[in-house]
């Protein structure tokens, strides 16, 4: 009965210990650079500056496929990295830089719409993510599709 309030502490005294290791400062520093948070602190950014933001196909047919590209410069002072570009439906398909893009370059988002079975007015979005603040950014693309007879 006398060992048990022993272990308890020693228990207590290694998790406290443990919590605190050294190792766990460095992969805490570790994350931290390949997350870029030391350029987040310091004020430094990646900024997204597209030379449109919306584009209208204007009146398209049933079935046609249609693909517009997204210009952008990064006019920020570190890589822009998009780690994600997701559109509103199926029929909306980005393609988007996997590679990081430096200060000062450009890139390009290409946006497909498939307007099959989709008559009538459509507007779509496709959502960014990327190292940037606000993290998201939204392009939008229209069109009026003539339906088929």
């Amino acid at each position: 009965m006398k060992t048990r309030p022993y272990l308890l502490l020693f228990s207590v005294l290694g998790l406290l210990v443990s919590c605190t290791s050294p190792s766990d400062e460095i992969q805490s520093a570790d994350a931290k650079e390949s997350l870029g948070v030391d350029a987040v602190d310091s004020g430094r950014l990646p900024v997204f500056e597209f030379t449109e933001e919306e584009f209208d196909f204007g009146l398209i047919e049933e079935g046609e496929v249609v693909i517009h590209d997204f210009k952008f410069t990064n006019t920020g002072d570190v890589p822009l990295v998009i780690s994600a570009a997701q559109g509103s439906c199926g029929c909306t398909v980005p393609d988007y830089p996997r590679t990081p893009i430096a200060p000062g370059a450009e890139g390009v988002i290409n946006v497909s719409f498939d307007s099959n079975k989709r008559g009538g007015k459509q507007e779509k979005t496709v959502t960014l993510t990327a190292n940037t603040v606000p993290n998201v950014h939204v392009l939008k693309i229209t069109a009026n599709v003539n339906p088929k007879k």
